[in-house]
């Protein structure tokens, strides 16, 4: 079971972050499992599957913090690029993924939602996503939001398009376009902006990650490796979040 009864006089974990100051959103970059392979002398494909468990372990905190929203970038329009074996153990995964978690996912109130260019995918991964968004689409909990095949630019000209499209038929005009109407053609449409963004591993860099959402989300990036990342690191990424001043470009006064 996920959510196992901790062990009297002991304090949870969980409650050392300010409760009423959580993220509603939190975005993770998923990095370094090709790394953590390596500096154990494992195959590319062990570092994916220990990456998967360290998902495991943060879908299961985030569920148990109350937190809205949690996009993990899994697959990037770049990963295509990788061998071909390499991006099959992935496409693997996410539906071996699917089909071991979907059960206690929704028995937990997680509601699957994707974003990305899916239909790019391999048939099998699609069904499985299609089945497990169709199973979780009347729960209320955490929103499990899977970036696969995703990248920003591609995501911005696809609303660009499909804005344009709009125009063209007379059900836009070009002066109604603003940032709200923008953003509802997004992938991400209905969802809240990040307010946390993750990476692991150390590096400094989107790797075209969320380019117009992540306009005032708080970055944190920690040295683990994603396979190692879990409980306390999340933990410890939300408490440096809630030590922020946020302003959105304004000031605070006393």
């Amino acid at each position: 079971m996920w959510f196992k009864p901790w062990k009297q006089n002991k304090v949870d974990p969980l409650d050392q972050v300010v409760r009423d100051r959580l993220p509603r959103h939190i975005a993770i970059i998923m990095d370094g499992n090709g790394r953590w392979a390596q500096k154990r002398a494992l195959p590319r494909s062990m570092g994916h599957r220990a990456g998967v468990e360290a998902l495991r372990k943060v879908v299961k905190a985030c569920s148990k913090l109350g937190i809205e929203v949690l996009t993990v970038y899994a697959f990037s329009t770049e990963n295509w690029k990788r061998p071909k074996d390499e991006v099959g153990v992935l496409m693997t995964l996410l539906t071996e993924y699917l089909r071991k978690e979907l059960q206690e996912l929704h028995q937990n109130n997680v509601l699957i939602r994707t974003m990305g260019r899916i239909a790019d995918l391999p048939r099998e991964a699609q069904h499985e996503l299609e089945h497990s968004m169709e199973s979780t689409r009347n729960n209320t909990g955490l929103i499990l939001n899977l970036a696969l095949n995703y990248g920003g630019r591609s995501e911005i000209i696809d609303a660009v398009r499909k804005l344009s499209k709009d125009v063209l038929m007379g059900k836009l005009r070009i002066e109604e376009i603003d940032e709200e109407g923008f953003s509802k053609a997004l992938f991400t449409s209905g969802l809240p902006d990040p307010d946390l963004l993750i990476r692991t591993s150390g590096e400094m860099r989107l790797s075209n990650f969320l380019l117009w959402q992540l306009a005032y989300t708080e970055i944190v990036v920690v040295d683990e490796l994603w396979p190692d990342f879990g409980q306390k690191a999340l933990l410890e990424a939300i408490k440096v979040y809630q030590k922020r001043d946020r302003r959105f470009g304004g000031i605070h006064t006393n």
